[in-house]
């Protein structure tokens, strides 16, 4: 099982949220997840972002790779996104 962390779309049309999601990469996109880590509202100003930080850790410490815009808005959130350590 490929695990990754992804945007799932709520809401309706043209007042769109995204949760945060754990899921395998064989689900669809709004479909099932494993568990809910976040929210992001790109449409308040500034963004409202809502991040369980220790669960997104605790996911990528597993192997979950988060997706590109999943990642900038957890490195935005001030949350690491690599299990490499500094030698």
């Amino acid at each position: 099982m490929s695990v990754v962390i992804r945007l799932k779309s709520v809401g309706t049309k043209k007042k769109i949220k995204h949760r945060i999601v754990v899921t395998d990469t064989r689900f669809p996109r709004d479909g099932r997840f494993v568990e809910e880590v976040g929210y992001w509202d790109p449409s308040k100003s500034p963004a409202n972002v809502s991040v369980k930080a220790e669960r997104v850790e605790y996911w990528i410490s597993k192997g979950a790779k988060p997706s590109e815009t999943v990642k900038s808005i957890l490195n935005k959130a001030g949350v690491k996104t690599s299990n490499k350590t500094k030698n």
